[in-house]
Protein backbone atom coordinates (compact mmCIF):
# COMPACT_ATOMS: atom_id res chain seq x y z
CA UNK A 1 0.00 0.00 0.00
CA UNK A 2 2.72 2.29 0.82
CA UNK A 3 4.26 1.52 -2.77
CA UNK A 4 0.94 2.92 -4.07
CA UNK A 5 0.71 5.98 -2.52
CA UNK A 6 4.22 6.91 -3.51
CA UNK A 7 3.27 6.20 -6.96
CA UNK A 8 0.31 8.28 -6.36
CA UNK A 9 2.13 11.28 -5.33
CA UNK A 10 4.25 11.03 -8.27
CA UNK A 11 1.49 10.33 -10.74
CA UNK A 12 -0.55 13.97 -9.28
CA UNK A 13 2.80 16.08 -9.16
CA UNK A 14 3.53 15.09 -13.04
CA UNK A 15 0.19 15.65 -13.54
CA UNK A 16 0.37 18.93 -12.27
CA UNK A 17 3.08 19.75 -13.99
CA UNK A 18 1.42 18.57 -17.31
CA UNK A 19 -1.36 20.60 -16.43
CA UNK A 20 0.48 24.09 -15.78
CA UNK A 21 2.45 23.54 -19.02
CA UNK A 22 -0.40 22.90 -20.95
CA UNK A 23 -2.23 26.14 -19.79
CA UNK A 24 0.61 28.16 -20.53
CA UNK A 25 0.31 27.32 -24.19
CA UNK A 26 -3.71 27.99 -23.84
CA UNK A 27 -4.87 24.32 -22.94
CA UNK A 28 -6.90 23.93 -19.55
CA UNK A 29 -7.23 20.28 -18.64
CA UNK A 30 -9.33 19.01 -15.60
CA UNK A 31 -8.82 16.98 -12.72
CA UNK A 32 -11.18 14.58 -10.98
CA UNK A 33 -11.16 11.42 -9.33
CA UNK A 34 -9.14 9.31 -12.35
CA UNK A 35 -7.56 11.27 -14.16
CA UNK A 36 -5.84 14.45 -15.39
CA UNK A 37 -7.12 15.15 -18.77
CA UNK A 38 -7.64 16.90 -21.74
CA UNK A 39 -10.67 17.21 -24.43
CA UNK A 40 -8.20 19.41 -26.23
CA UNK A 41 -5.48 17.83 -27.99
CA UNK A 42 -2.13 18.76 -25.95
CA UNK A 43 0.85 20.09 -27.30
CA UNK A 44 3.69 17.76 -28.84
CA UNK A 45 5.77 15.52 -26.24
CA UNK A 46 2.31 16.30 -23.69
CA UNK A 47 -0.61 13.56 -22.83
CA UNK A 48 -3.70 14.07 -23.21
CA UNK A 49 -4.82 12.40 -20.16
CA UNK A 50 -2.42 11.29 -16.86
CA UNK A 51 -4.12 8.36 -14.70
CA UNK A 52 -4.22 9.19 -10.97
CA UNK A 53 -5.31 6.28 -9.69
CA UNK A 54 -4.61 2.34 -10.57
CA UNK A 55 -7.43 -0.03 -11.20
CA UNK A 56 -9.42 2.80 -13.65
CA UNK A 57 -11.01 1.02 -16.88
CA UNK A 58 -9.59 2.04 -20.30
CA UNK A 59 -13.03 3.33 -21.19
CA UNK A 60 -13.29 5.75 -18.38
CA UNK A 61 -10.09 7.17 -19.60
CA UNK A 62 -10.99 7.38 -23.60
CA UNK A 63 -14.23 9.25 -22.73
CA UNK A 64 -12.56 11.83 -21.02
CA UNK A 65 -10.13 12.44 -24.08
CA UNK A 66 -10.06 13.07 -28.05
CA UNK A 67 -8.75 9.53 -28.56
CA UNK A 68 -8.33 10.07 -32.12
CA UNK A 69 -4.93 9.54 -34.01
CA UNK A 70 -1.79 11.24 -32.14
CA UNK A 71 -4.01 11.05 -28.87
CA UNK A 72 -1.21 9.88 -25.98
CA UNK A 73 -2.01 8.21 -22.70
CA UNK A 74 0.34 8.37 -19.50
CA UNK A 75 -0.82 5.16 -17.57
CA UNK A 76 0.84 5.82 -14.42
CA UNK A 77 0.29 2.31 -12.84
CA UNK A 78 0.81 0.42 -15.86
CA UNK A 79 -2.30 -1.44 -15.69
CA UNK A 80 -4.40 -0.04 -18.42
CA UNK A 81 -4.86 -2.12 -21.75
CA UNK A 82 -5.73 0.17 -24.79
CA UNK A 83 -4.83 -1.83 -27.36
CA UNK A 84 -8.72 -2.58 -28.36
CA UNK A 85 -9.05 1.36 -28.86
CA UNK A 86 -6.96 1.46 -31.64
CA UNK A 87 -3.69 2.57 -29.06
CA UNK A 88 0.06 1.50 -28.91
CA UNK A 89 2.68 1.25 -26.31
CA UNK A 90 5.40 4.23 -27.33
CA UNK A 91 7.57 3.64 -23.85
CA UNK A 92 7.54 2.22 -20.28
CA UNK A 93 9.44 3.56 -17.82
CA UNK A 94 10.11 4.20 -13.93
CA UNK A 95 8.41 5.95 -11.46
CA UNK A 96 11.51 7.59 -9.75
CA UNK A 97 11.99 8.88 -5.70
CA UNK A 98 14.91 10.51 -3.72
CA UNK A 99 14.21 11.07 -0.50
CA UNK A 100 17.95 11.28 0.79
CA UNK A 101 18.80 14.85 0.94
CA UNK A 102 22.02 15.33 -0.22
CA UNK A 103 22.20 19.27 -0.01
CA UNK A 104 19.80 22.02 0.79
CA UNK A 105 22.09 24.82 -1.40
CA UNK A 106 22.36 25.26 -4.96
CA UNK A 107 25.35 23.03 -6.48
CA UNK A 108 27.93 25.28 -8.12
CA UNK A 109 27.52 27.27 -11.48
CA UNK A 110 23.49 26.26 -10.82
CA UNK A 111 20.90 28.88 -11.01
CA UNK A 112 17.08 29.90 -11.52
CA UNK A 113 15.99 30.78 -14.93
CA UNK A 114 13.52 34.37 -14.17
CA UNK A 115 13.70 36.44 -17.25
CA UNK A 116 12.50 35.82 -20.92
CA UNK A 117 15.57 35.27 -22.64
CA UNK A 118 17.25 32.97 -20.17
CA UNK A 119 14.23 30.58 -21.15
CA UNK A 120 14.82 30.95 -24.42
CA UNK A 121 18.56 30.15 -23.89
CA UNK A 122 17.61 27.06 -21.91
CA UNK A 123 14.90 26.14 -24.13
CA UNK A 124 18.03 26.35 -27.29
CA UNK A 125 20.32 24.25 -24.99
CA UNK A 126 17.28 21.93 -23.84
CA UNK A 127 16.92 20.52 -27.52
CA UNK A 128 14.74 20.73 -30.73
CA UNK A 129 11.67 22.00 -29.43
CA UNK A 130 8.24 20.55 -31.54
CA UNK A 131 5.93 23.80 -32.91
CA UNK A 132 4.25 25.77 -31.87
CA UNK A 133 7.82 27.87 -30.30
CA UNK A 134 8.47 28.94 -27.78
CA UNK A 135 7.78 25.19 -26.25
CA UNK A 136 8.57 26.80 -22.72
CA UNK A 137 6.69 29.96 -22.22
CA UNK A 138 7.15 32.62 -19.93
CA UNK A 139 4.16 32.03 -18.21
CA UNK A 140 6.16 29.24 -16.39
CA UNK A 141 8.45 32.06 -14.93
CA UNK A 142 5.71 33.31 -13.44
CA UNK A 143 4.49 30.73 -11.28
CA UNK A 144 5.48 29.79 -7.66
CA UNK A 145 5.29 26.08 -8.21
CA UNK A 146 7.95 25.89 -10.99
CA UNK A 147 11.43 26.65 -11.13
CA UNK A 148 13.31 26.22 -14.28
CA UNK A 149 16.66 25.18 -13.17
CA UNK A 150 19.70 25.85 -15.47
CA UNK A 151 23.36 25.13 -14.89
CA UNK A 152 26.30 27.39 -16.86
CA UNK A 153 29.76 27.81 -17.26
CA UNK A 154 30.72 31.40 -18.28
CA UNK A 155 29.16 31.11 -21.78
CA UNK A 156 26.50 29.49 -21.82
CA UNK A 157 23.84 26.95 -19.96
CA UNK A 158 25.54 23.76 -20.22
CA UNK A 159 22.01 21.34 -18.10
CA UNK A 160 19.33 21.98 -16.54
CA UNK A 161 16.03 20.47 -15.63
CA UNK A 162 12.16 21.66 -14.92
CA UNK A 163 11.19 21.45 -11.00
CA UNK A 164 7.42 22.03 -10.15
CA UNK A 165 6.37 21.63 -6.32
CA UNK A 166 3.04 19.56 -5.45
CA UNK A 167 1.52 19.44 -1.87
CA UNK A 168 4.46 16.46 -0.30
CA UNK A 169 6.43 16.83 -3.41
CA UNK A 170 8.75 17.82 -5.72
CA UNK A 171 9.24 16.62 -9.41
CA UNK A 172 12.04 16.44 -11.79
CA UNK A 173 11.70 16.69 -15.26
CA UNK A 174 13.54 17.44 -18.77
CA UNK A 175 16.68 16.74 -17.48
CA UNK A 176 19.59 17.50 -19.85
CA UNK A 177 23.20 17.28 -19.65
CA UNK A 178 25.14 18.60 -22.83
CA UNK A 179 28.40 17.12 -21.29
CA UNK A 180 26.38 13.71 -20.86
CA UNK A 181 26.80 13.92 -17.16
CA UNK A 182 23.22 12.89 -16.50
CA UNK A 183 24.30 11.97 -13.00
CA UNK A 184 24.99 15.29 -11.91
CA UNK A 185 22.54 16.23 -13.65
CA UNK A 186 19.82 14.36 -11.66
CA UNK A 187 21.56 15.36 -8.33
CA UNK A 188 22.50 18.51 -8.46
CA UNK A 189 18.60 19.73 -9.85
CA UNK A 190 17.61 17.82 -7.17
CA UNK A 191 19.39 19.61 -4.78
CA UNK A 192 18.92 23.08 -6.62
CA UNK A 193 15.34 22.36 -6.17
CA UNK A 194 15.45 21.49 -2.58
CA UNK A 195 17.18 24.42 -2.51
CA UNK A 196 13.98 26.65 -3.24
CA UNK A 197 11.14 24.54 -1.37
CA UNK A 198 13.26 22.63 1.35
CA UNK A 199 14.14 18.97 2.36
CA UNK A 200 11.38 17.07 0.50
CA UNK A 201 11.33 13.92 -1.22
CA UNK A 202 11.97 14.54 -4.99
CA UNK A 203 9.98 12.25 -7.91
CA UNK A 204 10.39 11.89 -11.25
CA UNK A 205 10.02 9.11 -14.05
CA UNK A 206 12.78 8.31 -16.71
CA UNK A 207 13.84 5.16 -18.98
CA UNK A 208 17.08 3.82 -20.69
CA UNK A 209 20.41 5.41 -19.89
CA UNK A 210 19.16 8.89 -17.94
CA UNK A 211 17.02 6.30 -15.54
CA UNK A 212 20.47 4.62 -14.67
CA UNK A 213 21.74 7.75 -14.42
CA UNK A 214 19.12 9.24 -11.71
CA UNK A 215 20.00 5.24 -9.79
CA UNK A 216 23.42 6.20 -9.71
CA UNK A 217 21.90 10.01 -8.17
CA UNK A 218 20.57 7.72 -5.51
CA UNK A 219 16.86 7.66 -6.61
CA UNK A 220 14.98 5.00 -6.40
CA UNK A 221 12.60 3.09 -8.76
CA UNK A 222 9.60 3.33 -7.21
CA UNK A 223 6.76 1.65 -9.65
CA UNK A 224 6.45 1.24 -13.46
CA UNK A 225 4.32 3.38 -16.06
CA UNK A 226 3.53 3.30 -19.83
CA UNK A 227 2.33 5.79 -22.02
CA UNK A 228 0.28 4.52 -25.19
CA UNK A 229 -0.15 6.11 -28.24
CA UNK A 230 -2.73 6.48 -31.09
CA UNK A 231 -0.69 5.91 -34.46
CA UNK A 232 -3.72 6.43 -36.64
CA UNK A 233 -2.91 3.51 -38.33
CA UNK A 234 -5.82 2.11 -40.48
Amino acid sequence: MDEIVRVQEAALNNAEWCHLFCRSHGILGCFDGVAWSSAERTPALYPDAVTLVPGCSAQTVISRVDATAGCSIKDSFADLDLSAYGFEVLFSAEWLCQKHVRCLALSKGWSTVVAADELERWEAVWGEPPAPRPFFRCELLADERIKILARSDEERFRAGAVANRSHGVIGLTNVFDLDGDLESAWSDSASAARAVWGPMPVVGYDTGESLDAAHRARFESIGSLVVWVNQGHA
